[in-house]
């Protein structure tokens, strides 16, 4: 009932009769963002006037790189009702919509673009030059690129050299394949965690890494947090850097200021 409901209120704001063609406009004046990741971009790419809304969780510092400019902007909660009274001229989703949202936005003829995540560099230039040819910024999508690269080229030039454990509340965790183990790359350390065959203690001990690498948005509960282990503080109590998850929960052009951060705080850890 209330999807029906949902159907009939767009459609009489919208206008009756046969559904319209999704067809992205060269220049959208108003964009909406329904995705944290997605969210970071437009916020990255557009003036505060060309973005209807971005979501809620775009205010959160502890996920949101870009918070302090999400405060500026309207935040939704994604529903298909926010659409209607903000009326966008184009919507950014994540790789998966909900089904019901995607579904009435297709049947208004609202233009949505659904943004993949990015684990790669290769990939967080492909999405932020497909983002800003559809917002009709790609002048400034180019220039969050040529920083990007510029940053990862300086932490190349300068490796860090050092042999790192991603650890968490759970345990060792390898960082291949991810955009952390990315950027542990980039400074030029070494992931030993993922080679780890035990996750636990016993993982790590064998790993023997030179530090541990903390990445976190939230504590993990006590109970479970296998970093409490006497082991763990004894022999790297000193030896453990925290990095916020903040810089690589999403793949965007950001990442670049990420990896400078993590080669600072890798080179301030004592050998």
């Amino acid at each position: 009932m209330r999807r029906l409901a949902a159907f009939a209120v767009l459609l009489a704001v919208l206008g009756s009769g046969p559904a319209r063609a999704a067809t992205v406009k060269p220049r959208p004046l108003r964009v909406m963002s329904m995705n944290l990741c997605a969210d970071q971009l437009v916020l990255a790419l557009l003036p505060p006037e060309r973005i209807a809304s971005v979501s809620w969780l775009a205010r959160d510092r502890s996920l949101s790189l870009m918070a302090k400019a999400a405060a500026g902007v309207p935040v939704n909660r994604g529903t298909a009702e926010e659409v209607v009274r903000q009326r966008p001229d184009l919507v950014l989703t994540g790789s998966f919509p909900r089904p019901a949202v995607a579904e009435l936005l297709a049947r208004v003829g609202v233009p949505v673009l659904a943004v993949d995540h990015a684990s790669d560099y290769a990939t967080i230039r492909r999405i932020t030059r497909q983002v800003a040819v559809a917002v009709g910024a790609t002048r400034r999508g180019e220039a969050l690129i040529a920083r990007m690269d510029a940053q990862l080229a300086a932490a190349a030039h300068r490796p860090v050299r050092r042999r790192v454990a991603v650890w968490g509340g759970d345990g060792i965790g390898g960082g291949t394949g991810s955009l952390l183990g990315a950027m542990i790359a980039s400074v030029g350390a070494t992931d030993v965690g993922s080679a780890a065959t035990h996750r636990g203690v016993e993982g790590l001990l064998r790993a023997d890494p030179d530090l541990l690498l903390v990445s976190e948005a939230r504590r993990p509960d006590r109970r479970a947090d296998v970093r409490q282990h006497p082991v763990v503080r004894a022999r790297w109590g000193k030896r453990t850097v925290r990095f916020p998850a903040v810089w690589h929960g999403c793949g965007t052009p950001m990442v670049g200021a990420g990896v400078a951060a993590l080669s600072v705080a890798l080179r301030a850890v004592p050998r």
